[in-house]
């Protein structure tokens, strides 16, 4: 079990090298093989008219000057050993891990992203809560009874909740619930200022999203359920006795979980990247409202450093999913 865990960490240490590589990449090699210049680049972060000596001046500060693979270098070093950065008329030091300063603002990316993670990472467990236990009641309740009105019910709003986007839904709640019955908050309090209110902004946006996301975990329940119950062993465990209830969670539940892990990891993994339309839509300053400034300001190291936390999540959540792979099945291990 220890070597196994040994090498998926490892494979994932690797995948976020190559991660960060392509990302890299993607933001400052590509502008350069479409032939934008690094002046042009440096450009982008001035005044109106600005003099060579000004571009000249900005192209250093920002590091467009050096090749492509040495900027990737200093990068990843930083986030290893911190980096020094030169701002013009000061020079700062960054500790690790560092993922530069903002081109616009001048501030440094790790701690912007670490301030509003507490805000992206609530935003993501309350709302998986709702959708993980709605989602798996409502499939398996549909399995147990299909074609009857509680699956024909349950399956026509899992229907509905995945066809109606968030800007659709989360508009609706707030309409109905901060203005026409302002049951709810309107602005987000931190969970350590005061408990009972952070639920209470935050309930129309786990509501919202986990509309969407309960409908397929609702149908991957209940086409899994349907599958299992029909099996060999199923029928022996109830020939053997047992309660129809211990049926259904212990032995026919636990084998329809499989696919359901693996899509609950790869969920959380990408919500923990930020929830850009969901933060936008009820104004939560996380990670994906973040990463909508950094794409509207073309601030480049903001959508670098929201990329590769992102990609981190995914990679821890995929690890987390193979080691509780590994953990319910021996057989896994092997592969």
């Amino acid at each position: 079990m220890i070597s196994y865990i040994l090498r998926r960490t490892f494979a994932a240490v690797i995948l976020l090298l190559v991660v960060s590589a392509v990302t890299f990449a993607i933001f400052f090699l590509l502008p350069r093989l479409v032939g934008q210049t690094a002046d042009q680049l440096a450009q982008q972060y001035i005044g109106k008219s600005p003099s060579p000596a000004d571009i000249a001046a900005v192209k250093h500060n920002l590091g467009l000057d050096q090749p492509v693979y040495v900027q990737y270098w200093h990068f990843i070093k930083g986030i290893v050993a911190g980096a020094t950065y030169d701002l013009g008329p000061t020079t700062v030091h960054c500790d690790a891990p560092c993922f530069g300063y903002s081109f616009k603002n001048h501030q440094a990316v790790w701690p912007e992203l670490t301030s509003r993670l507490p805000i992206t990472l609530s935003l993501a467990a309350g709302a998986a809560v709702l959708w993980l236990v709605s989602g798996v009641v409502a499939g398996v309740v549909s399995a147990l009874k299909p074609r009857s009105v509680l699956d024909r019910g349950f399956m026509g709003i899992a229907l509905t909740g995945v066809s109606l986007p968030m800007f659709f839904t989360g508009n609706l709640a707030i309409l109905l619930f901060e203005y026409q019955w302002p049951i709810f908050g309107k602005s987000y309090v931190p969970f350590t200022d005061d408990p009972s209110q952070w639920a209470n902004t935050l309930i129309p946006a786990w509501c919202s999203l986990a509309l969407l996301y309960s409908a397929i975990y609702a149908r991957l329940t209940r086409s899994g359920m349907l599958e299992t119950m029909n099996e060999d062993f199923i029928r022996t465990a109830r020939a053997k006795g047992l309660r129809e209830r211990n049926v259904v969670v212990r032995h026919g539940l636990r084998a329809a979980l499989t696919p359901i892990i693996t899509v609950f990891g790869m969920d959380i993994g990408l919500l923990l990247g930020g929830a850009v339309i969901t933060e936008s839509v009820f104004s939560l300053p996380g990670i994906g409202q973040y990463a909508v400034q950094g794409i509207t300001d073309n601030d480049l190291p903001k959508i670098l450093g929201v990329t590769l936390l992102a990609a981190f999540f995914v990679v821890i959540a995929n690890l987390l999913v193979d080691v509780l792979y590994a953990a319910a099945d021996p057989r896994v291990r092997l592969s």
